[in-house]
């Protein structure tokens, strides 16, 4: 089974992109989030995956995350979910959002994706209330570890990570800063904070 790819963005398309690994070029079906993570042809990429295999069927499904592959699974485990429609909510809503949707039985939130109807949001968010707050990461671990680029808590995690921290214990101490702090913190007093929080 295939569970990650490194490589190049070789090529994609609206719910597709091609990752270039020493030559051999893997289709993977993927969230416009994590589409846009990827971001331009030729730029470095990794890809947590699943690989699906039906009767006439083997594909590769790609997540900028292992947090969104998690989810993946729980959405595909509820009946009427195909891995489309997963995509399809992956793709509306970030993984805070889907997890406070989920855990506060939102399903108008969940309704936002294309081709979700009330009757199946109301399922999604019924089926995985109480699966909503078992998965690894934490909403604000999440929201740092997948903060928009350019903005405080994206470059307070990449500093960390330029540090020699891995991605999640930078995303968790970026986390726990910007809780100490508040939204409105200036980066270098969020680094400090963060770095110390990882250092201890």
């Amino acid at each position: 089974m295939i569970a990650k790819l490194t490589g190049s963005l070789d090529d994609f398309g609206p719910d597709w992109a091609v990752i270039d690994v020493s030559g051999v070029g893997y289709l993977v079906h993927c969230s416009a989030k994590t589409l846009t993570a990827l971001g331009a042809r030729g730029d470095r990429a990794v890809l947590h995956t699943e690989m699906q295999v039906s009767e006439n069927d083997v594909r590769l499904i790609g997540f900028a995350s292992g947090e969104e592959r998690a989810w993946f699974r729980l959405l595909t485990g509820v009946q009427g979910v195909g891995s489309k429609m997963a995509l399809a909510v992956l793709s509306a809503l970030t993984i805070e959002e889907l997890q406070r949707a989920c855990a506060g039985g939102d399903a108008a939130m969940v309704a936002r994706a294309q081709g979700v109807g009330p009757k199946l949001a109301g399922r999604i968010v019924n089926e995985l209330k109480d699966k909503a707050g078992t998965l690894p990461a934490t909403a604000g671990i999440a929201a740092a570890a997948h903060a928009p680029a350019g903005s405080s808590s994206a470059d307070a995690v990449s500093a960390l990570e330029n540090l020699g921290f891995k991605p999640l214990v930078a995303a968790q101490a970026v986390s726990a800063a910007l809780d100490e702090l508040g939204d409105g913190a200036a980066l270098n007093t969020l680094i400090r904070v963060a770095l110390k929080k990882a250092s201890g």
